[in-house]
Protein backbone atom coordinates (compact mmCIF):
# COMPACT_ATOMS: atom_id res chain seq x y z
CA UNK A 1 0.00 0.00 0.00
CA UNK A 2 2.67 2.36 1.10
CA UNK A 3 4.59 1.77 -2.46
CA UNK A 4 1.53 2.30 -4.29
CA UNK A 5 1.26 5.98 -2.70
CA UNK A 6 4.60 6.81 -2.88
CA UNK A 7 4.52 5.62 -6.72
CA UNK A 8 0.88 7.70 -6.95
CA UNK A 9 2.44 10.81 -5.21
CA UNK A 10 5.48 10.85 -7.51
CA UNK A 11 2.98 10.36 -10.89
CA UNK A 12 1.25 13.66 -9.53
CA UNK A 13 4.08 15.34 -8.54
CA UNK A 14 5.37 14.98 -12.13
CA UNK A 15 2.01 16.19 -13.86
CA UNK A 16 2.35 19.73 -11.18
CA UNK A 17 5.71 20.28 -12.56
CA UNK A 18 4.97 19.18 -16.00
CA UNK A 19 2.09 21.75 -15.70
CA UNK A 20 3.39 24.69 -13.95
CA UNK A 21 6.75 24.60 -16.87
CA UNK A 22 5.67 27.25 -18.79
CA UNK A 23 5.13 29.67 -16.13
CA UNK A 24 8.78 29.22 -15.15
CA UNK A 25 10.42 29.33 -18.58
CA UNK A 26 8.63 32.92 -18.66
CA UNK A 27 11.45 34.14 -16.54
CA UNK A 28 13.99 32.14 -17.86
CA UNK A 29 16.71 34.82 -19.57
CA UNK A 30 16.79 32.95 -22.59
CA UNK A 31 13.21 32.55 -23.43
CA UNK A 32 11.42 34.25 -26.05
CA UNK A 33 9.72 36.98 -24.71
CA UNK A 34 5.99 36.43 -25.77
CA UNK A 35 3.10 38.84 -26.13
CA UNK A 36 0.74 38.95 -23.06
CA UNK A 37 -2.85 38.51 -25.64
CA UNK A 38 -0.88 35.86 -28.12
CA UNK A 39 -3.02 33.40 -29.40
CA UNK A 40 -2.50 29.38 -28.51
CA UNK A 41 -3.42 28.71 -32.53
CA UNK A 42 -3.84 30.65 -35.64
CA UNK A 43 -4.59 29.75 -39.11
CA UNK A 44 -2.70 31.21 -41.87
CA UNK A 45 -5.05 33.61 -44.15
CA UNK A 46 -3.86 34.16 -47.63
CA UNK A 47 -2.16 37.73 -47.32
CA UNK A 48 -0.34 36.56 -44.07
CA UNK A 49 3.76 36.73 -43.79
CA UNK A 50 5.75 35.45 -41.15
CA UNK A 51 6.78 38.63 -39.96
CA UNK A 52 2.83 39.33 -38.96
CA UNK A 53 2.49 35.81 -37.88
CA UNK A 54 5.75 35.91 -35.33
CA UNK A 55 4.35 39.95 -34.35
CA UNK A 56 1.50 38.32 -33.20
CA UNK A 57 3.36 36.22 -30.29
CA UNK A 58 6.49 37.97 -30.00
CA UNK A 59 7.16 40.95 -28.42
CA UNK A 60 10.87 41.06 -30.42
CA UNK A 61 9.45 39.38 -33.82
CA UNK A 62 12.93 39.93 -35.30
CA UNK A 63 13.71 36.92 -33.32
CA UNK A 64 11.16 34.75 -34.91
CA UNK A 65 13.79 31.80 -35.99
CA UNK A 66 13.68 30.64 -32.59
CA UNK A 67 10.34 30.96 -32.22
CA UNK A 68 10.08 28.49 -35.64
CA UNK A 69 13.21 26.81 -34.85
CA UNK A 70 14.33 22.94 -34.31
CA UNK A 71 10.93 22.41 -35.28
CA UNK A 72 10.91 18.85 -37.35
CA UNK A 73 7.23 19.43 -38.45
CA UNK A 74 8.05 23.24 -40.12
CA UNK A 75 11.29 22.57 -41.62
CA UNK A 76 11.47 25.63 -43.83
CA UNK A 77 8.99 27.55 -42.21
CA UNK A 78 8.50 30.36 -45.43
CA UNK A 79 6.72 27.49 -46.76
CA UNK A 80 3.77 27.65 -44.80
CA UNK A 81 0.83 27.49 -46.78
CA UNK A 82 -3.21 29.16 -46.16
CA UNK A 83 -5.11 27.26 -44.32
CA UNK A 84 -2.26 25.89 -42.08
CA UNK A 85 -3.13 25.53 -38.33
CA UNK A 86 -0.18 26.87 -36.45
CA UNK A 87 -0.25 25.82 -32.05
CA UNK A 88 1.59 27.34 -29.82
CA UNK A 89 3.87 24.71 -27.68
CA UNK A 90 6.34 24.31 -25.25
CA UNK A 91 9.20 21.73 -25.65
CA UNK A 92 12.38 22.06 -23.68
CA UNK A 93 11.47 25.25 -21.60
CA UNK A 94 11.30 27.31 -25.25
CA UNK A 95 7.63 28.66 -27.02
CA UNK A 96 7.80 26.83 -30.63
CA UNK A 97 5.21 26.87 -32.89
CA UNK A 98 4.27 23.54 -34.35
CA UNK A 99 2.05 22.80 -37.56
CA UNK A 100 -1.72 21.19 -37.45
CA UNK A 101 -0.92 20.51 -33.82
CA UNK A 102 0.98 17.97 -34.59
CA UNK A 103 -1.31 15.59 -35.67
CA UNK A 104 -0.69 13.71 -39.43
CA UNK A 105 -4.24 13.82 -40.77
CA UNK A 106 -4.55 11.12 -43.82
CA UNK A 107 -6.66 12.02 -47.05
CA UNK A 108 -7.64 9.97 -49.90
CA UNK A 109 -6.76 12.53 -52.38
CA UNK A 110 -3.50 14.19 -51.85
CA UNK A 111 -3.40 18.12 -51.46
CA UNK A 112 -1.00 20.42 -53.62
CA UNK A 113 -0.60 23.71 -53.09
CA UNK A 114 1.28 26.02 -55.93
CA UNK A 115 4.86 27.28 -54.19
CA UNK A 116 4.25 30.47 -55.36
CA UNK A 117 0.71 30.58 -52.47
CA UNK A 118 3.56 30.19 -50.15
CA UNK A 119 3.40 33.13 -47.41
CA UNK A 120 6.26 35.38 -47.98
CA UNK A 121 8.86 36.50 -45.19
CA UNK A 122 8.30 40.04 -45.88
CA UNK A 123 5.81 41.29 -48.18
CA UNK A 124 7.56 42.62 -51.28
CA UNK A 125 5.11 44.11 -53.16
CA UNK A 126 6.08 47.79 -51.68
CA UNK A 127 9.71 47.67 -52.21
CA UNK A 128 10.19 45.24 -55.79
CA UNK A 129 10.95 48.28 -58.03
CA UNK A 130 13.60 49.71 -55.29
CA UNK A 131 15.70 46.23 -55.39
CA UNK A 132 16.73 46.83 -59.31
CA UNK A 133 15.53 50.40 -60.39
CA UNK A 134 17.56 52.60 -57.96
CA UNK A 135 21.15 52.37 -57.56
CA UNK A 136 23.57 54.22 -55.55
CA UNK A 137 27.37 55.44 -56.74
CA UNK A 138 29.97 57.34 -54.95
CA UNK A 139 31.48 60.71 -56.86
CA UNK A 140 34.11 58.45 -58.85
CA UNK A 141 31.92 56.25 -59.84
CA UNK A 142 29.52 59.27 -61.39
CA UNK A 143 32.31 60.63 -63.05
CA UNK A 144 33.28 58.24 -65.09
CA UNK A 145 29.77 56.72 -66.60
CA UNK A 146 28.98 57.75 -69.89
CA UNK A 147 26.60 60.91 -69.95
CA UNK A 148 23.46 61.15 -72.59
CA UNK A 149 24.53 64.13 -75.03
CA UNK A 150 21.32 64.13 -77.41
CA UNK A 151 19.27 61.96 -79.83
CA UNK A 152 19.14 61.50 -83.64
CA UNK A 153 17.82 64.84 -85.57
CA UNK A 154 19.03 67.51 -82.67
CA UNK A 155 16.33 66.05 -80.26
CA UNK A 156 17.16 67.13 -76.62
CA UNK A 157 14.40 64.46 -75.37
CA UNK A 158 13.78 60.71 -76.75
CA UNK A 159 11.69 57.77 -75.05
CA UNK A 160 11.25 53.93 -76.46
CA UNK A 161 11.99 53.61 -79.89
CA UNK A 162 14.34 56.19 -80.60
CA UNK A 163 17.84 56.81 -80.97
CA UNK A 164 20.25 58.47 -78.85
CA UNK A 165 24.00 59.11 -78.72
CA UNK A 166 25.92 58.87 -74.94
CA UNK A 167 29.65 59.82 -74.39
CA UNK A 168 32.33 58.05 -72.31
CA UNK A 169 33.47 54.74 -71.52
CA UNK A 170 31.34 52.19 -70.74
CA UNK A 171 31.84 50.36 -67.31
CA UNK A 172 32.06 46.47 -68.64
CA UNK A 173 31.50 45.47 -72.62
CA UNK A 174 27.82 44.95 -72.25
CA UNK A 175 25.17 45.40 -74.94
CA UNK A 176 22.17 45.67 -72.28
CA UNK A 177 22.49 49.10 -70.84
CA UNK A 178 20.38 50.89 -68.35
CA UNK A 179 19.54 54.66 -68.17
CA UNK A 180 19.74 56.17 -64.70
CA UNK A 181 18.93 59.77 -63.86
CA UNK A 182 21.08 60.87 -60.97
CA UNK A 183 18.15 62.23 -58.36
CA UNK A 184 19.69 63.31 -54.91
CA UNK A 185 22.90 63.63 -53.24
CA UNK A 186 23.36 61.92 -49.71
CA UNK A 187 24.83 64.07 -46.90
CA UNK A 188 25.53 62.89 -43.40
CA UNK A 189 24.06 64.75 -41.34
CA UNK A 190 26.61 64.65 -38.67
CA UNK A 191 29.65 64.31 -40.04
CA UNK A 192 29.09 65.96 -43.35
CA UNK A 193 30.89 63.38 -45.03
CA UNK A 194 29.33 62.24 -48.81
CA UNK A 195 27.73 59.15 -48.70
CA UNK A 196 26.56 58.98 -52.36
CA UNK A 197 24.35 59.99 -55.16
CA UNK A 198 21.34 57.91 -55.63
CA UNK A 199 19.98 57.46 -59.16
CA UNK A 200 17.07 56.07 -60.53
CA UNK A 201 16.24 53.94 -63.85
CA UNK A 202 14.32 55.52 -66.57
CA UNK A 203 15.07 53.09 -69.47
CA UNK A 204 16.64 49.79 -71.10
CA UNK A 205 18.90 50.42 -73.73
CA UNK A 206 20.84 48.24 -76.71
CA UNK A 207 24.31 49.38 -77.61
CA UNK A 208 24.36 49.82 -81.06
CA UNK A 209 27.73 51.10 -81.59
CA UNK A 210 30.97 52.32 -80.27
CA UNK A 211 33.39 55.18 -82.11
CA UNK A 212 35.80 56.62 -80.10
CA UNK A 213 33.93 58.10 -76.98
CA UNK A 214 30.77 58.39 -78.92
CA UNK A 215 28.15 55.21 -78.18
CA UNK A 216 24.61 54.78 -79.68
CA UNK A 217 22.56 53.60 -78.30
CA UNK A 218 18.65 52.49 -78.86
CA UNK A 219 15.97 52.97 -76.81
CA UNK A 220 13.77 49.81 -75.97
CA UNK A 221 11.72 50.52 -72.76
CA UNK A 222 11.41 53.85 -71.02
CA UNK A 223 9.00 55.15 -67.88
CA UNK A 224 10.08 58.46 -68.29
CA UNK A 225 11.62 60.54 -71.45
CA UNK A 226 15.48 60.31 -71.48
CA UNK A 227 17.33 63.77 -72.16
CA UNK A 228 20.87 65.34 -71.58
CA UNK A 229 22.81 64.42 -68.86
CA UNK A 230 21.65 61.24 -68.00
CA UNK A 231 23.75 58.44 -67.44
CA UNK A 232 24.42 55.16 -69.17
CA UNK A 233 24.97 51.87 -66.68
CA UNK A 234 24.82 48.45 -66.92
CA UNK A 235 22.29 46.21 -64.59
CA UNK A 236 23.55 45.17 -61.12
CA UNK A 237 25.91 42.59 -61.07
CA UNK A 238 24.39 41.03 -57.98
CA UNK A 239 21.38 38.89 -58.18
CA UNK A 240 17.85 40.28 -56.74
CA UNK A 241 17.27 39.25 -53.67
CA UNK A 242 13.33 38.25 -53.16
CA UNK A 243 13.47 36.69 -49.79
CA UNK A 244 13.91 38.40 -46.66
CA UNK A 245 14.12 36.87 -43.44
CA UNK A 246 14.72 39.64 -40.80
CA UNK A 247 17.57 39.51 -37.74
CA UNK A 248 18.81 41.49 -35.64
CA UNK A 249 22.30 43.13 -36.65
CA UNK A 250 25.36 41.74 -35.85
CA UNK A 251 27.41 45.04 -34.89
CA UNK A 252 26.24 48.18 -32.80
CA UNK A 253 24.17 50.35 -35.42
CA UNK A 254 23.23 54.42 -34.77
CA UNK A 255 22.16 56.62 -37.34
CA UNK A 256 19.28 58.98 -39.13
CA UNK A 257 16.95 58.42 -41.71
CA UNK A 258 17.85 60.36 -44.45
CA UNK A 259 14.94 60.32 -46.82
CA UNK A 260 11.83 58.69 -47.74
CA UNK A 261 11.67 57.51 -51.36
CA UNK A 262 8.45 58.58 -52.20
CA UNK A 263 9.37 62.39 -52.13
CA UNK A 264 7.48 63.16 -48.54
CA UNK A 265 9.47 64.03 -45.26
CA UNK A 266 7.36 61.53 -43.14
CA UNK A 267 6.66 57.83 -43.51
CA UNK A 268 4.24 54.63 -42.07
CA UNK A 269 4.15 51.08 -42.55
CA UNK A 270 6.13 49.68 -45.86
CA UNK A 271 7.38 52.71 -46.73
CA UNK A 272 10.83 53.10 -47.88
CA UNK A 273 13.84 54.94 -46.44
CA UNK A 274 17.22 55.82 -47.05
CA UNK A 275 19.40 55.82 -43.41
CA UNK A 276 23.02 56.71 -43.41
CA UNK A 277 24.54 53.87 -42.39
CA UNK A 278 25.75 51.05 -44.99
CA UNK A 279 27.80 47.62 -45.08
CA UNK A 280 31.54 49.38 -43.53
CA UNK A 281 29.02 49.62 -40.63
CA UNK A 282 28.14 46.03 -41.01
CA UNK A 283 24.77 46.12 -42.37
CA UNK A 284 23.14 43.42 -44.67
CA UNK A 285 19.97 42.80 -46.18
CA UNK A 286 17.31 41.43 -43.58
CA UNK A 287 18.92 43.58 -40.60
CA UNK A 288 16.59 45.29 -38.35
CA UNK A 289 16.61 48.42 -36.86
CA UNK A 290 14.36 50.07 -34.28
CA UNK A 291 13.63 53.48 -34.99
CA UNK A 292 13.40 56.20 -32.29
CA UNK A 293 10.96 59.40 -32.73
CA UNK A 294 13.84 62.40 -32.86
CA UNK A 295 12.81 64.68 -29.52
CA UNK A 296 11.34 67.73 -29.59
CA UNK A 297 13.46 70.98 -29.05
CA UNK A 298 11.57 73.24 -26.28
CA UNK A 299 13.13 76.33 -24.58
CA UNK A 300 13.14 75.96 -20.53
CA UNK A 301 10.61 78.24 -19.46
CA UNK A 302 12.27 79.23 -16.50
CA UNK A 303 16.36 79.75 -18.00
CA UNK A 304 15.33 80.17 -21.41
CA UNK A 305 17.75 77.33 -22.61
CA UNK A 306 16.69 75.52 -25.36
CA UNK A 307 16.81 71.34 -24.43
CA UNK A 308 16.01 68.68 -26.60
CA UNK A 309 13.57 65.83 -25.58
CA UNK A 310 14.46 62.07 -25.59
CA UNK A 311 13.47 60.32 -28.47
CA UNK A 312 11.30 57.85 -28.53
CA UNK A 313 10.49 54.42 -30.20
CA UNK A 314 8.62 54.65 -32.96
CA UNK A 315 9.06 51.93 -35.37
CA UNK A 316 11.26 49.14 -36.89
CA UNK A 317 12.78 49.15 -40.04
CA UNK A 318 14.53 45.82 -42.48
CA UNK A 319 17.57 46.68 -44.52
CA UNK A 320 16.60 45.20 -47.78
CA UNK A 321 19.34 46.75 -50.35
CA UNK A 322 22.86 48.18 -48.40
CA UNK A 323 25.47 50.20 -49.96
CA UNK A 324 28.50 50.87 -48.92
CA UNK A 325 28.36 54.01 -46.47
CA UNK A 326 24.24 53.97 -46.96
CA UNK A 327 21.59 51.83 -47.32
CA UNK A 328 17.47 51.02 -48.30
CA UNK A 329 14.97 50.01 -45.61
CA UNK A 330 11.13 48.79 -45.56
CA UNK A 331 9.37 50.35 -42.32
CA UNK A 332 7.88 47.02 -40.86
CA UNK A 333 6.12 48.65 -38.00
CA UNK A 334 5.20 52.05 -37.57
CA UNK A 335 3.80 53.23 -33.90
CA UNK A 336 4.47 56.85 -34.36
CA UNK A 337 4.84 59.58 -37.42
CA UNK A 338 8.47 58.59 -38.91
CA UNK A 339 9.64 61.45 -40.64
CA UNK A 340 13.45 62.34 -41.74
CA UNK A 341 16.39 63.26 -38.82
CA UNK A 342 14.65 60.16 -36.74
CA UNK A 343 17.31 58.17 -35.19
CA UNK A 344 18.09 54.49 -36.17
CA UNK A 345 19.82 51.68 -33.61
CA UNK A 346 20.23 47.69 -33.31
CA UNK A 347 17.10 46.53 -31.42
CA UNK A 348 17.38 45.35 -27.62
Amino acid sequence: MMKQLVTGFLGALAVCIALVMPAQADVRKDTLALKENHPKTYVVVKGDTLWDISGMFLQSPWKWPQLWGNNPQIDNPHLIYPGDVLTLKWINGQPRLVLNDGILRLSPKAKVTPLKEAIPAIPLKDIISFLSDNIIMDSDQLTASPYIVGGTTNRIVAGAGDRVYARGTLVGDYARQNVYRPAKEYIDPVTQEHLGYELFKIGDAIVDSKKDDIITLDLRKTREEVSALDRVYPSPKEAIQSVFYPRAPESEINGRILSVLRGVRQAGQYDVVAINQGMREGLKPGDVLTIFRAGEVLKDPVTNELITLPAEKSGLMMIFKAYKKLSYALILKATDVIAIGDEVHTPE
